[in-house]
């Protein structure tokens, strides 16, 4: 497990990005034209993690009950991610930006599934700074298909039947290869997890903020980031243990 103080930076922080329709509604604008300017807003908040020296961000853009919203509201997101992966394409490429996708992607419409394997296989190689985003993502629906997996594993004999440890099983969820999330952030003033990285954030610093999806920008990025600083990450361990100088030979 790490031995993370808050003198750490964070190297992985996963946002909730919510509040669209209200900064539509409180502007007497259709819904819609909060999530367009949402997508603005991933754009500045990826180049400002990057710029803040983040490893890997990732972004909660359509999670698995989403699906139950008008479909009209539905079609028009998966519009505008198809749009937003079109256009960030070469931006992504210039500035060495990978993308990686959690969820049931293979559920969402043809063309969205297209480009997203495009910019994925385009941006495979770069490795300083990675882009996650979590499409018709549920973390319940993230443990299903893990466990299904790891049965079928086990069955196969590709692993022991008896082994139970975190560190086999985390290798059949979504996130396989990346690190857990250091910090979670929600935007809107909502305090819950809505059924996001349970598993992977059991150990993530949580900062909610009343701050629109739409409105959020490096600065608020960065005081979320700087109250991670200000947090003892023990571990499990006491706070006599943390502050502990480490022996020097």
């Amino acid at each position: 497990m790490p031995q993370t103080t808050s003198s750490t930076p964070p190297e992985h922080v996963a946002i909730i990005m919510d509040g669209n329709g209200r900064w539509a509604q409180q502007r007497g604008l259709p819904r819609i034209e909060g999530h367009r300017r949402g997508v603005e807003t991933v754009r500045a908040v990826t180049d400002a993690g990057r710029e803040l020296g983040l490893r890997t961000l990732t972004l909660y853009a359509f999670s698995v009950e989403n699906w139950n919203r008008p479909q009209d509201e539905v079609g028009a997101l998966m519009g505008l991610l198809e749009y937003y992966l079109k256009k960030e394409l070469n931006t992504f490429i210039k500035n060495r930006i990978r993308l990686r996708t959690i969820g049931r992607t293979n559920e969402l419409p043809a063309g969205v599934q297209k480009h997203l394997d495009h910019t994925i296989e385009a941006t495979k190689a770069f490795t300083d700074y990675t882009l996650v985003l979590a499409l018709n993502y549920g973390s319940r629906t993230e443990i299903v298909d893990a466990a299904k997996a790891y049965a079928q594993a086990v069955a196969a004999g590709e692993i022991a039947a008896d082994d139970t440890s975190w560190g086999t099983f985390n290798r059949f969820l979504y996130t396989a290869g990346l690190p857990d999330p250091d910090l979670i952030i929600r935007t809107s003033g909502e305090e819950r997890l809505s059924n996001f990285l349970l598993m992977q954030g059991a150990y993530a610093e949580l900062v909610f903020t009343p701050v629109l999806w739409p409105d959020f920008n490096k600065e608020h990025l960065a005081t979320a980031i700087a109250e991670y600083g200000r947090r003892e990450r023990r571990f499990g361990k006491t706070s006599a243990q943390v502050q502990a100088p480490v022996p020097t030979s």
